[in-house]
């Protein structure tokens, strides 16, 4: 049983429409803040024109090596709404996957997406130690086309290379970057404050820990535009322009399913190419710092720190790097929360000292003495 509003929601019919609809809800652009909406208005104005460049190399037919490396890669997990699982493509003899890559080839070729594979069913989890009778509190899993999801990865094995290779991404970016992990933020952060605690400096490190909602407020339009900002061009950024498109879902409950709601904005969930389409949005954030101030990302873990003698410049050079950052967010549809944002002052200095006071909007950030950051406990003694 649900309570919606206080009222009781019992059939299964009801209670998938109601779950439903609260994670539409989710996505929805009335989500966003009143000053965004009027620049995201004016910023939708301009057409991106993406159709030219189609020899570039990003662009040419996908080769039967890359279908079979994909499909090679693959886990076993739950099919779709199309009930195809990837154990029974891998099963498939070598012509029908040279169908399957022809398939595969006319979709990006001729620029239309099945309207089939924009579809997902939601399977939901209840969060730990949460009240089960709230719609709000379960985690959704999303199903979707494993033959899409095949297409997607040979698709995203082409935008990371070429992000990669055009050296696009902040190297200070760490998330779901080949030969990079969590390992890298946390010694980089570990790193800097045995040096300040050698030199008896002060280090302050602010950890924004939660964008309320990132996945699922993602701005479209603003990831085709930074798709068009890096020159790409032809059939990659037109399969990514119509694979956003008219995102439809399904609850799943038992053996029941709600109707069909809209996912207005935001990237699917489940998909890899989502992934790399927030992280590619994400990464301007780094460029909004000034050389004082160091920050690392690892997708949507960010963490800035300064590090000097005088705890009222670090102070100063915090606060100037969280307002850039705040208008950033402010531009690009993303909120940071307050609640879930946290500072540490790392100090190995005796005598008592100010603690510092930076704001996050209108709000003060509450200093900590150590905070969780990737998996690893930092105090401020750094004794873990």
């Amino acid at each position: 049983m649900l309570y919606n509003n206080g009222i009781p929601v019992t059939s299964l019919q009801d209670i998938a429409n109601c779950i439903a609809s609260e994670l539409s809800r989710t996505s929805n652009i009335s989500n966003y803040s009143v000053p965004f909406l009027n620049f995201k208005i004016s910023a939708e104005k301009k057409n991106l024109k993406f159709h030219s460049s189609p020899y570039a190399p990003y662009n040419t037919d996908f080769t039967f090596s890359e279908l079979k490396r994909c499909l090679s890669e693959t886990h076993k997990t739950s099919p779709g709404p199309d009930n195809i699982s990837y154990l029974m493509l891998q099963h498939l003899s070598d012509r029908s996957l040279q169908n399957l890559l022809f398939l595969c080839n006319r979709i990006w070729q001729e620029h239309s997406f099945p309207s089939c594979w924009q579809q997902a069913i939601i399977i939901l989890i209840l969060k730990p130690g949460k009240e089960p009778s709230d719609p709000r509190n379960y985690r959704p899993i999303a199903l979707t086309s494993c033959l899409c999801k095949i297409l997607e990865k040979m698709v995203n094995k082409r935008l990371l290379y070429y992000l990669e290779t055009n050296k696009i991404f902040s190297p200070f970016q760490s998330g779901f970057r080949q030969g990079r992990c969590t390992v890298d933020n946390l010694l980089a952060l570990e790193t800097e404050i045995r040096n300040a605690f050698i030199r008896r400096q002060h280090t302050v490190a602010i950890f924004f820990f939660d964008i309320e909602k990132a996945y699922d407020r993602s701005w479209r339009f603003g990831i085709l535009r930074d798709l068009y900002e890096c020159n790409l061009r032809g059939n990659l950024p037109i399969f990514i322009q119509n694979f956003l498109k008219l995102r439809k879902f399904r609850v799943q409950i038992g053996n029941q399913l709600s109707d069909y709601f809209i996912q207005e904005e935001g990237v699917p969930q489940g998909s890899v190419l989502s992934v790399t389409l927030f992280a590619l949005k994400i990464n301007d954030i780094l460029k909004q710092l000034s050389p004082s101030v160091k920050g690392f990302l690892y997708v949507d873990d960010l963490y800035i720190s300064c590090t000097g003698d005088n705890i009222n410049f670090i102070e100063r050079q915090l606060q100037l790097a969280v307002n850039k950052i705040q208008q950033w967010s402010t531009f690009n549809g993303f909120m940071f929360s307050t609640a879930k944002t946290s500072c540490i002052h790392f100090c190995c200095k005796r005598r008592l000292h100010p603690e510092p006071e930076i704001l996050l909007g209108s709000q003060l950030i509450t200093v900590m003495n150590e905070v969780k950051f990737l998996g690893i406990t930092f105090d401020k003694k750094l004794t873990f």
